[in-house]
């Protein structure tokens, strides 16, 4: 499968009576879609993938497969207790989608033998793309052991442990070939991408791109300058509480006039100083994007 450019995580929106907007999520993703991104991955991390029940889970992949219509490939969010993961997993496939990012297993970790059970058990429902974070930290050995079961086609990063990615890479490079793919999974991804450019992994989860494509498109051609002026400034503005890797992207979206509704719990919404601050953070990027 041919992942290339910059990968959308679209927020999943809500409704004044705490529902899933459907209507408002296709918007969403068709205003994502005008800005050509690499692939779609529906009821993912920023999408809120723990709050949602399965129907809801469902009806997020549904609507992202009609709306994105074949342009690019639609992933979704699949994991938790290996009974909800097969049943996310069916759904997606059922709704047409192309593979699942596999979270983590929650709670229970078990051995690398029950690991590789369990992301062998979804693989063989559709393909899949282990991200690698939390309790779920393979060695470069694992992830080779792991690469060779039929249905897993890449590895998100969302470690940040250069050196184990590095080896990694190399490894899988090695012993399985260039097919494998890679791709930095941190939060606000594009901070970092220098460190993983430099050891061959070029894709990149944007959480950006969901709430600004334009800078987000900028910077993936070259426009620099936004490492300093918007994003490290983001990333300070992120860190001021916890969840804001999410919530500050909701609010993002309803700053472009699109109302996504709230975040869910256990998540908060931003603070409206935050917002503010977000708000005029955004609209200096759209400025430096537009002259670069």
């Amino acid at each position: 499968m041919n992942l290339s450019g910059v990968l959308f995580f679209p927020v999943t929106p809500f409704d004044p009576a705490h529902g899933l907007a459907e209507e408002v999520l296709a918007e969403h993703i068709r205003r994502g879609l005008e800005h050509r991104p690499g692939a779609v991955f529906a009821a993912c991390g920023t999408g809120e993938f723990p709050a949602l029940s399965e129907s809801e889970h469902a009806a997020a992949v549904r609507v992202a497969v009609e709306t994105t219509a074949g342009q690019v490939p639609v992933f979704a969010g699949a994991g938790g207790p290996l009974g909800s993961a097969l049943s996310q997993a069916r759904a997606a496939r059922d709704a047409g989608a192309d593979g699942l990012l596999l979270m983590p297993p929650y709670l229970a970790t078990g051995t690398v033998e029950g690991f590789a059970a369990y992301v062998r058990a979804v693989a063989a429902i559709l393909p899949v793309i282990i991200y690698q974070r939390g309790a779920v930290a393979p060695t470069p050995e694992q992830v080779v052991a792991l690469a060779r079961i039929p249905g897993v086609i890449g590895l998100k990063d969302g470690l940040g442990d250069i050196d184990l990615i590095q080896r990694t890479v190399l490894a899988v490079r090695r012993e399985i070939g260039d097919d494998f793919r890679f791709f930095n999974g941190l939060p606000t991804a594009e901070l970092t991408m220098g460190a993983y450019r430099g050891i061959g992994v070029e894709l990149y989860s944007s959480a950006v791109f969901a709430f600004a494509p334009e800078i987000a498109t900028a910077f993936m051609n070259g426009a620099d300058h936004l490492l300093t002026e918007f994003y490290e400034p983001l990333v300070r503005l992120r860190s001021k509480v916890p969840g804001y890797a999410v919530s500050l992207v909701k609010a993002g979206v309803r700053l472009g006039g699109l109302d996504a509704g709230p975040v869910r719990p256990p998540l908060v919404d931003a603070s409206p100083e935050h917002v503010a601050e977000l708000k005029a953070l955004i609209e200096h990027g759209r400025s430096l994007a537009a002259s670069s």
